[in-house]
């Protein structure tokens, strides 16, 4: 399968060892370390970016106008189902996040898939669209923001003892990755914190969008005073 360097100063085109999807490697040219996506969804990616830049979508602009987001934000990265897209924008206007940031193959409104769940939050909650995860990372962290990502690794830690410890706080972008692969491995490295969602039944994982829900709102009663 030939893939594609995820850095943005790097984009090395070269074949991997098998046709796999989602494998963590290391560039031969940078030798840094990224999850792998076929150069098909590149390019796929590559035509939405074209895309949004006539529309002031993307968020570089949005970043390069000098404007700040608010002081709770998520990062969508690679969130394929319009419903789960919608039902996360609904969740972060009742939770009280201000911005949403779509990355990759995530869908952006107007869609009516993404109306079906969010019932008109996406009318309240802005949002901005970028190729990659690691350029918004990068822009709020200029910014003071703490990057908290959702996802169950050996190196996360519940979310409730997170919270008891007094380990959010704000300004804070929670980060949430695809309903099969999670959070890539580039943007896991540049998490201040990593927590997760115990799970106490047979299954390792819940649905993105009831995940956000259950976390968003957790981290808003703590923060939001």
């Amino acid at each position: 399968m030939q893939t594609r360097c995820s850095f943005a100063d790097c984009l090395a085109v070269f074949q991997s060892e098998d046709d796999n999807e989602f494998r963590v490697l290391d560039c031969p040219d940078c030798g840094r370390t990224f999850t792998s996506r076929s150069l098909a969804r590149h390019l796929e990616i590559d035509k939405q970016t074209a895309k949004h830049a006539p529309l002031g979508t993307l968020a570089e602009q949005f970043f390069a106008a000098g404007n700040s987001p608010g002081s709770m934000v998520a990062i969508l990265e690679e969130v394929r189902s319009l419903w789960n897209v919608g039902s996360i924008f609904r969740s972060s206007d009742g939770a009280g996040f201000s911005h949403l940031f779509l990355i990759g193959i995530t869908g952006c409104p107007p869609r009516k898939e993404i109306a079906k769940t969010s019932l008109g939050a996406e009318d309240y909650i802005k949002w901005n669209y970028a190729p990659s995860s690691l350029s918004v990372i990068e822009a709020l962290k200029k910014l003071g923001y703490q990057i908290v990502v959702l996802e169950k690794t050996k190196d996360s830690v519940p979310l409730n003892a997170a919270l008891r410890d007094g380990r959010l706080k704000q300004p804070l972008c929670l980060v949430v990755g695809s309903e099969v692969k999670g959070v890539y491995a580039e943007t896991l490295a540049t998490a201040d914190l990593i927590v997760d969602l115990p799970m106490r039944g047979f299954k390792e994982s819940l649905n993105v969008a009831v995940a956000f829900g259950v976390a968003s709102y957790a981290i808003s009663e703590q923060l939001i005073r």
